[in-house]
């Protein structure tokens, strides 16, 4: 049994990319770990406890930045000191058909979602997408988008973490909620949602 489990055994590392993100969410990497972790701690707490607005933090740091360059720049050329070192600042056409093709994916997912739901009136997937409209819309009202965010960090750092070690007793409750879950829903379609008469199953026993 033991070595079955053994053998099932799914590599979060790899999962999650192989490369830098994957160090620093398993904390391979601990001090790039900290340092994402303060600096998002750092900016909650700088924009949720003190009031600071976000556009006016860009807007100053983005001021303060120009105006060391330029100024630098003035002095190089009067001193005969090297300019800034500027990287070149250019978009690879790599990175952009990637982004496209990311966009590309979950456009047409959205599209298949719409049409199982305005077309093929899929009860199922209407009931999934509206159940889960309202937890986001019930979180959204608990806290700000900031907030949330920093969550997100908090979580992006722990759970992968927690996962790797315990992956085995994580996935016997995982697939144990999912029975009970399945099991729910198929006593809830055979008493209610079989019940519903759909336009669809009209046409298709008119047709």
């Amino acid at each position: 049994m033991g070595d079955s489990v053994t053998a099932l055994r799914i590599s979060v590392h790899q999962a999650l990319g192989g490369g830098t993100v994957a160090d620093v969410l398993l904390w391979k990497r601990w001090y790039a770990s900290i340092g994402v972790l303060v600096s998002a701690t750092t900016l909650w707490i700088l924009f949720e406890k003190s009031g600071y607005n976000l556009l006016s933090f860009v807007a100053n740091v983005l001021f303060l930045l120009v105006f060391i360059l330029f100024f630098w720049a003035k002095s190089a050329s009067l001193l005969n000191r090297p300019l800034p070192p500027l990287p070149n600042l250019e978009i690879p056409e790599e990175i952009v058909a990637k982004a496209a093709g990311a966009i590309h994916v979950y456009a047409n997912y959205a599209l298949s979602i719409a049409r199982q739901i305005v077309i093929d009136r899929n009860l199922k997937v209407f009931l999934q997408l509206v159940s889960g409209l309202w937890v986001a819309s019930y979180i959204g009202s608990l806290c700000n988008f900031l907030t949330l965010v920093y969550l997100g960090v908090l979580l992006i750092l722990s759970v992968p973490l927690v996962y790797d070690k315990y992956q085995h007793p994580i996935d016997e409750k995982l697939c144990l909620a999912n029975k009970i879950i399945q099991a729910q829903y198929m006593k809830i379609d055979d008493a209610i949602l079989k019940k519903i008469p759909l336009p669809s199953n009209k046409e298709k026993k008119t047709q």
